[in-house]
This record gives structure tokens, sequence and C-alpha cells, in this order.
């Protein structure tokens, strides 16, 4: 049997050279807290792509300053980001690496000086500050900031843009029931809370037509809040708009107790694959080749994104093919080392 996690993978004219992605990781490291790239980031990422990662997505970048999870992020809000998006993007397809981008907004987990924008006025915990609750005019900026940030994500050269929907952020904000309480049309019903989204990934694929992502959290580990079954509509909608794949995270909405074992997350890519006929990425405590490939095989997910396993050994996928008995291509200039 072939070896699917070294196998390509193709979204439209998108072709990844393997199954293996870098997740997003905030790196907090734009030390002049003006979102530029800076060496660190050139760095990290061109390691990955020397190490045969297929597809890299940049850490989650924010479409507006207010956006930002802390002054440290990165930020695509301004056409002077865009020079060093565009390098960054180079060195890395000179490894044969493909590169996405992570567009976020964190909402009323923002942790900044000055006013912050959520769904509702409630804050995350006690420790948090409470939110501004965003009007009819703030809805459609942060829309139109979504659109610019995936302009000039295309100017830099991306071959994959991610939309944030996760981790307790503005888009999470909108879709639950927990954080969000409007009364508008961008609350109440499922379709209402999910307007928002919809909104900002009609505005995006007028400025973009490649390979789109979304990432969710499909369990909000808590009794009223949303689950993986509730994940399949909001999927489904997703597939009606052309999002190519949904990236399946969970958690963080709400200060929730989450068990976490090796792949405590997979299940709920699976349910959404199968239960909404759209392609994912799965993620959480992914480690070995063995259990990549488990996944893979067992069409739990398309594509298995890795976080922390990349931190530890960015040669991850040598590490893999080894355990797994292929051989991958590397590096010329390490050809006496990597067999």
């Amino acid at each position: 049997m072939a070896v699917k996690l070294f196998s390509p993978y193709t979204i439209k004219d998108v072709t990844f050279k393997n199954r293996v992605v870098m997740a997003p990781m905030c790196m907090y490291s734009s030390h002049n807290e003006d979102g530029h790239i800076q060496n660190w980031h050139r760095t990290h990422y061109t390691s990955r792509a020397v190490g045969q990662v297929g597809l890299i997505i940049v850490e989650a970048t924010s479409v507006a300053p207010q956006g930002r999870i802390t002054p440290r992020d990165l930020g695509i809000w301004s056409d002077k980001h865009v020079e060093g998006f565009t390098e960054l993007v180079s060195l890395m397809k000179e490894h044969g690496a493909k590169t996405g981008i992570q567009l976020a907004h964190a909402g009323r987990k923002a942790v900044l000086e000055g006013e912050i924008l959520a769904p509702s006025a409630l804050a995350f915990n006690e420790k948090m500050k409470t939110p501004k609750e965003m009007s009819k005019t703030d809805i459609e900026e942060t829309i139109e900031a979504f659109k610019k940030g995936a302009e000039r994500a295309a100017k830099a050269g991306f071959d994959v843009i991610e939309i944030h929907g996760a981790h307790g952020y503005l888009i999470n904000e909108f879709l639950s029931p927990l954080s969000n309480k409007r009364t508008d049309e961008y609350g109440g019903s499922a379709q209402n809370r999910y307007r928002f989204l919809r909104d900002v990934i009609d505005a995006v694929k007028t400025v973009w037509d490649g390979p789109l992502f979304v990432r969710v959290s499909a369990h909000d580990y808590h009794e009223e809040g949303l689950s993986p079954n509730d994940y399949i509509h909001y999927s489904q909608w997703m597939k009606e708009q052309g999002v190519d794949l949904i990236d399946v995270s969970s958690g963080a909405l709400v200060p929730a107790h989450i068990d976490v074992y090796p792949g405590y997350q997979v299940k709920y890519s699976e349910t959404i694959k199968n239960g909404a006929s759209i392609p994912t990425g799965a993620v959480g405590l992914i480690t070995t080749g063995i259990q990549a490939e488990e996944i893979l095989q067992n069409e739990r997910a398309d594509l298995v994104f890795l976080a922390r396993e990349l931190l530890r050994d960015p040669y991850w996928p040598r590490t893999a093919a080894k355990e797994l008995g292929v051989n991958i291509e590397g590096p010329k200039q390490y050809e006496r080392g990597w067999i």
C-alpha cells in the first residue's frame, strides 16, 4: 500500500508535494509592535521549508491593529506589510514548500490598550477586558479589512489563505451562542450567527480565487455551546460559498476543561468531513508518522496539520518518512546526512 502522507494533494491549481501542513502558531515576535516580519520569522518558517513540509501556514496575522492578540503579532492591515511577506514567501518557495497565511482578528481576546471589539459586550473571563459590542459600521469595516488583507496576501504571492474562525477569536465569537447575544441580523439563529463569516468569505473571494481554508473550533466544550454536529451545517454553508477545506481544531471560546490525548480532535475532523462532504485537515497532538498515516488511510482527514511537533523537530517529514519506510528527497546540501 502506498504511503499516503507523502503523496501529493491538489486543490484547484495548487499541488502540495505531501500531506504535511505546518499549522499556524503565533510567534509574538514582531518586536517593534508594528506587525512587520522580522529575522525570526525568516529563519523559523524557512527552516520548515528546508525540512520538506508540504504546506506552511504563517501564524495568525491581523487584518486590523485592534485585531491583534498582542502588540507583537504580525499584521497585514497596511500595504507596507506586503514587502516583508513577499520576501518570506520567496524564501519558503525556494525549498519547494507551498505557502499559506492565516488572516485573523482577535475580537474580545485581544490583550491591547484601548478599545477592543466583539459581537457582544461580554468578556472572555473576569481577568480580561470587556469589549465594545460592534456596530454595523464596525462590522462593515472589519469585513473590508479581511478583504484588504486577502488582497495583500495575494500580492505577496501566498498559495493559500486560511480564515481564522477558531479559538475564541472574532469569527468564532460570532458563530457561538455563548459569545454572540446580538438581536440583529448577526445574532440569534444559526444562520444569523453565521452571517459575519459568510460576509467575510464573500468579501475575500472577490479578490482571491486560490485555495481557501477556514479554521474552526468544532467543539465549545460547554453544554450550551456548539458541537461538531453544529459545524456540519456551518461547513456545508462554507462549501456552498467555495471554501475548499475545513481545518478542524476545538475549544478556547470560553474557559473550559478539555481532556487532551493523542489525536483528540481527529474525530471532529472525521465528523465534519463525512457529514458535510468537504475536505478537512486534522490537528491536535499528532506526533508520529504512523499516527498521521492512520488518519489519512482511514479517511479521517485529507491533510495532517502539525503544530508543536514541528517546533520540536523542523525536519519532522524526514523523521516520519524513516518511520514509514519511505525515502523523501531532501536538500542537496544535506545529502550526506539525509539518508
